[in-house]
């Protein structure tokens, strides 16, 4: 499928640890679904970026991602995107929204939290504080093994996670850029609401970051709210056609709403 230049497009961001091949087959799926070209970034640290220094706060992480669409993508400067982000890639993309919100036309925030409106134990959950340490420690075969435990609800998917830990061989992320990330993430608050549409969206059987802050953030932003009863913290990965779906039916109001289809 060609999709034409001249539709505004769709940025997709992960989150800790992981890189724009964790999207799967989602990013195909939504550039269906929204008939818009979508594509990814990587954060410096992680996916082909791996051997790069990751900054140590969202504001410094956010412009080291501005810089990489800018250099990439050249075609699309001056325009506006529509921003979906996951986890820490969600603090990433309201930052985005704050720092130059004639860069933004939406956010969709995937199971994303802040500093100052939930407790770090919501943030995440203490059941999962050995793992992380864990997960610092490890090889690439365990970290992927743990970071499936806390990630995905559903049951296991051993090809899927064959790949991960293939990745995770192929490009490493340092122990120190992983400790880099976790900091930026920890510190992160929302600032003030983006002037864009904002959307929250959250797995209700997310065992990492408590649905609570999802929750949390749709009212601090004044932002709907959409839950998947049974998905866990990877959204796109246990449930990407619902995902992709709400994210049609949700936007393309806001989009001619705002001009910005």
């Amino acid at each position: 499928m060609v999709l034409s230049s001249e539709k505004p497009p769709v940025v997709l961001i992960r989150g800790l640890l992981r890189e724009s091949r964790h999207w799967l087959h989602f990013p195909a799926l939504l550039s269906e679904k929204l008939q818009r070209p979508v594509f990814t970034l990587d954060l410096p640290g992680c996916g082909a970026l791996y051997k790069e220094k990751s900054a140590a706060s969202v504001p410094a992480l956010r412009h080291q991602l501005q810089q990489q669409w800018a250099e990439r993508y050249p075609q699309y400067q001056g325009k506006a995107v529509h921003l979906v982000a996951i986890s820490m890639g969600g603090m990433l993309a309201l930052d985005w929204a704050r720092a130059a919100p004639e860069q933004v036309n939406s956010v969709v925030l995937i199971n994303s939290s802040s500093a100052g409106i939930n407790p770090f134990w919501q943030r995440l959950r203490p059941s999962n504080y050995l793992k992380v340490v864990l997960c610092l420690l490890a090889g690439p075969l365990q970290r992927e093994e743990l970071i499936w435990q806390m990630t995905v609800n559903s049951p296991l998917q051993p090809d899927v996670l064959k790949q991960w830990q293939q990745w995770a061989i192929e490009n490493p992320v340092s122990r120190i850029n992983a400790l880099r990330q976790l900091w930026a993430a920890s510190r992160f608050r929302v600032q003030q609401q983006p002037v864009c549409p904002v959307f929250v969206v959250s797995g209700l059987a997310d065992q990492l970051v408590s649905p609570l802050c999802s929750e949390a953030l749709a009212n601090q932003l004044n932002a709907a709210l959409l839950t998947h009863a049974d998905a866990g913290h990877d959204l796109p990965l246990e449930a990407g056609p619902w995902l992709a779906t709400v994210i049609d039916q949700n936007l393309n109001e806001a989009y001619q709403q705002y001009s910005c289809a």
